[in-house]
């Protein structure tokens, strides 16, 4: 009984001070989701044990990464993966995370962009999720640099390149950013920066933006329906469960969310376990060489979309296309100028539209990994134009859209 009391005590301290009931009431127990929405909401929670995941596999593999270019390659392929126990696991759980992670941010910038959850003021939820996925691309190329092998070598000597700017040649800025003429010590250190503290404190940041974004206007739904989730969350609070429209975040949504979750982990260990050599590029087993080009450089497979969009021109056009694929996803919400905020599928022309972006992204994808050469080529041209066309008329279908 005295320690019951003793925890109450404390709980109420700390109750006052930190307003604990609060903020649990703000972001869980009355914090309200809409009824009709189905797994593929969950896709925000997968992401967050995922980030979990790297976060914690990536301090395992901390504590033997040595970022020196004469010592990184041994440290990792020879250190971790056969001498230190299990750490051969906590590599295939990163490099197998990292990969995943796109897989999944792609899935949930697809659904927002299908249930048009970037609309109606929710403008910022968008905006800070696409923040949130340059973060976590910086973080991943970042990241490829560390095992210095010669993919890393040669993919971060391609892609610093285009820092240069074209025809515009800013070599001293391409300098300054390896930190020397070529990929060296000063270049794999302060990507080894980037990669463990200034990039994931970006993350974190912005996930905690993200979140408050979300909370304000409310989740969206997939029927599009307008609730007004303060009238809502009175019947359910009323004992209404059954007819009000919403739901608890905790730990109603929740429990649907973890069950989306361990079904994913079953899929994520089994890759880990089973599958794994997908998240390693062979190439990069052989230790960065700045006097041995390999065959045919290329980008993870999340990467490749866009990298296929800059291959097929001039350099200057290049990078003015690389560019605008970068950027044009954050100005979606204001390109979109239906009123309607409804799925795609009940929007005419903005289905057609979203299902030839979802193929299209497919088939530059598949073209990236394949050398530039003969029908490859004419393909990846025809794609990367088809992605850039594909934009350009997004403002005019969505414009004589009748709101339904």
């Amino acid at each position: 009984m005295a320690h019951f009391t003793k925890a109450t005590s404390v709980k109420d301290w700390l109750n006052q001070r930190l307003a604990i009931e609060k903020v649990e009431k703000v972001m869980a127990s009355e914090y309200w989701i809409p009824k009709n929405i189905n797994f593929l909401w969950a896709m925000g929670m997968v992401l967050a044990i995922t980030f979990g995941l790297l976060l914690v596999s990536g301090i395992f593999l901390l504590m033997y990464y040595q970022p020196n270019v004469e010592t990184a390659f041994d440290s990792v392929n020879y250190t971790i993966m056969q001498e230190v126990g299990y750490g051969w696991l906590w590599r295939h759980v990163h490099a197998v995370a990292a990969s995943v992670v796109f897989l999944i941010i792609y899935i949930h910038m697809l659904t927002g962009i299908y249930y048009g959850s970037y609309k109606k003021g929710r403008e910022m939820i968008w905006i800070s999720g696409m923040l949130l996925f340059v973060a976590f691309s910086a973080e991943a190329f970042s990241g490829y640099m560390l095992p210095w092998g010669q993919m890393s070598y040669w993919a971060g000597m391609v892609i610093t390149n285009l820092f240069s700017a074209g025809s515009l040649e800013l070599n001293g800025v391409v300098e300054w950013i390896r930190g020397d003429y070529v990929p060296g010590q000063a270049f794999l250190t302060r990507f080894f920066m980037l990669h463990v503290l200034l990039v994931p404190l970006a993350i974190l940041a912005l996930i905690g933006v993200h979140f408050a974004a979300l909370r304000i206007p409310h989740v969206n739904n997939q029927d599009g329906e307008d609730i007004d989730f303060d009238v809502e969350a009175k019947k359910y609070l009323a004992g209404d469960t059954k007819g009000s429209k919403v739901i608890r975040f905790a730990n109603d949504f929740m429990s649907k969310d973890m069950f989306v979750v361990s079904i994913f982990l079953v899929f994520f260990f089994y890759l880990v376990f089973w599958n794994y050599g997908f998240a390693m590029d062979p190439v990069n087993f052989d230790p960065a060489d700045g006097l041995k080009t390999p065959a045919h450089i290329y980008p993870e497979w999340y990467f490749l979309w866009s990298y296929e969009i800059l291959r097929p021109f001039s350099k200057d056009v290049g990078l003015i296309a690389f560019a605008f694929a970068q950027v044009i996803f954050v100005l979606l919400p204001f390109l979109d100028r239906s009123p309607n905020v409804k799925t795609a599928n009940k929007r005419g022309l903005f289905g057609i539209w979203f299902w030839l972006l979802v193929i299209d992204m497919i088939v530059l994808t598949a073209m990236g990994k394949l050398p530039p050469q003969g029908i490859y080529s004419t393909i990846g041209f025809v794609a990367a134009i088809g992605f850039i066309g594909l934009w350009v008329i997004l403002p005019f279908i969505t414009a004589i859209e009748k709101k339904v």
